[in-house]
């Protein structure tokens, strides 16, 4: 028996860290990109119809297909289809990998037909469920069915965007996929300065933006879906083995995904009961959360999980908890200055971003209040789900649903305990409790599965990390003595951006002191990696 080359390992190991960093700069940019235009859109949404009972309505109704879009489109999908795609094209002909494909395509769009269709015909008892406080303003309730009966199909356009990030993910492309739902966000920005001042209910073109956007978010796709050679053309071979595997795969992981989105659920129906603008207040607190967890905290989950697949695949159990150490750390060395930053200039950052037009003080200081509570989960929304991936790589879907289920338990009860002294902050503060304790479960289980996470090292880490976020801490602390700068808003932009540049550097300047090892990695997003990982990468 010949003994490994320790070496060849490092060099392995190394390799798989240098794509999984490679892939987290392709989707962190494209991300970035949407981001961007996210925000903006926001900040058009709010001078437009500020927050209250228009935006209230809106965001309950667009939540809707929302949240069937991430259980079966974009979230499920998308997990299930990786792992499947990635088998065909390692071990199967190409033309059996066109069929298959073919064949999840036709069925995919059978499904998504029935589901858009029977969702909006149940579009006034959904709204009712998700919003009951809106049964005594019985405009409100109907403008939210219009709007959702309206945005239905969205699941159509966004449910196909998934496949062919699944068939594009699988190939090792993330760019483009992750630049789709920038498209959604450039067609709800269109329909507010082109189609809201004509239609008689203005909001309404904020649903036609959706739909606009949904079908922008497929079509950027095809043209590196076909240069991939992959055809989207659906097939009627309804009895093909891998619908069969794709939906066993499926089933708990929506049951998996929809542990997460039900603390949406509970907040969003928590928060009809509260004053007016509670709904909105968390819509655009959580969007700032967004930002740096979809820049960077989903994109290494994102990244890390065809890799993670692929060793599992292999059953190199040592390779893949490797991979999930590195992960994390890459994941907790962005999330935790970011969570104290975020705490820190919630208010100046909510004030620059939103407040203007029909968005004034008051709201800016109710979104803050609900911000600070989310930021305190930002590094746990990130981790679990790389967790959860590494289980769905074993292919064991029923864990991660176990461990959501008591997390949506503990979030129901942290609300409700919560949502009378802290009114809507209250829920922000459940769901980070409920996803750190989600988290802890599943990196225990974990552990268990895999034998060994160097754990000895994410601690380790996580002291560098600590120290570096203190001297950025007092960075922000210092400066927010001089807040607000000015009366102008461009002044106040630009003390933010120096605060927030100032904090990345000090950040960066106490990591590089602590010797971090994380530090290095994402300076060396630049270099060339190889597009494809070794095949004894991890071995």
């Amino acid at each position: 028996m010949t003994l490994p080359d320790p070496g060849e390992n490092g060099g392995a190991a190394a390799a798989v860290e240098a794509g999984v960093v490679r892939a987290v700069g392709s989707i962190g940019l494209a991300t970035l990109t949407s981001r961007i235009l996210g925000f903006v859109r926001d900040v058009v949404v709010a001078r437009a119809f500020g927050a209250g009972p228009l935006t209230d309505a809106f965001f309950v109704a667009f939540r809707i297909p929302n949240l069937f879009r991430r259980l079966l489109a974009e979230g499920a999908l998308s997990t299930a289809f990786i792992p499947v795609f990635t088998d065909y094209l390692a071990t199967r002909p190409r033309a059996e990998f066109n069929r298959m494909l073919r064949a999840v395509a036709g069925g995919l769009l059978l499904t998504l037909c029935a589901v858009s269709a029977v969702g909006a015909l149940l579009a006034p008892w959904l709204v009712a469920v998700m919003a009951p406080g809106f049964s005594a303003v019985p405009e409100q309730l109907r403008l939210a069915t219009t709007l959702t009966r309206l945005m239905f199909p969205y699941l159509i356009f966004v449910g196909l965007a998934a496949l062919a990030m699944g068939v594009l993910n699988a190939h090792r492309r993330f760019f483009t996929s992750a630049l789709g739902p920038a498209a959604l966000n450039v067609g709800m920005i269109a329909a507010v300065l082109l189609l809201a001042s004509r239609l008689p209910v203005p909001v309404l073109a904020l649903a036609v933006g959706v739909l606009v956007g949904g079908l922008g978010q497929f079509a950027i796709q095809l043209p590196e879906v076909r240069a991939a050679g992959a055809p989207l053309r659906p097939s009627a071979e309804f009895s093909h083995p891998a619908l069969g595997r794709i939906a066993r795969l499926l089933g708990p992981t929506v049951f998996g995904l929809a542990a997460v989105q039900l603390n949406v659920f509970v907040n969003t129906l928590l928060a009809s009961l509260l004053p007016g603008g509670s709904i909105s207040f968390l819509y655009y607190a959580d969007r700032v959360v967004e930002f740096p967890l979809g820049v960077f905290g989903i994109a290494v989950a994102s990244a890390s999980l065809p890799v993670m697949a692929e060793q599992a695949a292999r059953r190199d159990l040592r390779g893949l908890g490797e991979t999930v150490n590195f992960a994390l750390r890459l994941s907790c060395f962005v999330a935790v200055p970011a969570s104290a930053g975020l705490w820190l200039l919630r208010e100046p950052i909510t004030r620059v971003l939103f407040e203007r037009g029909r968005f004034g003080a008051e709201e800016t200081q109710a979104t803050a209040w609900a911000l600070g509570f989310y930021a305190l989960g930002l590094t746990a929304f990130a981790a679990v789900r790389i967790a959860a991936q590494a289980f769905y790589a074993l292919g064991d879907t029923r864990t991660p649903v176990k461990a959501g289920i008591a997390a949506v338990g503990l979030n129901v009860a942290v609300a409700l305990a919560l949502m009378g002294p802290l009114r809507h902050g209250g829920l922000a503060l459940a769901a980070s409790v409920s996803a750190a304790a989600n988290l802890a479960v599943l990196l225990w289980l974990l552990r268990q599965r895999l034998g060994v996470l160097g754990g000895r090292r994410m601690l380790w880490s996580l002291g560098r990390v600590a120290l570096a976020t203190a001297v950025m801490a007092a960075w922000c602390g210092l400066l927010l003595w001089t807040w607000p700068p000015a009366a102008t808003r461009a002044l106040e932009a630009a003390w933010l951006i120096a605060a927030i540049g100032g904090a990345v550097g000090a950040y960066a300047a106490a990591s590089l002191a602590l010797r971090s090892e994380e530090g290095p990695a994402l300076l060396a997003l630049g270099r060339r990696f190889p597009r494809k990982l070794p095949s004894g990468a991890g071995d």
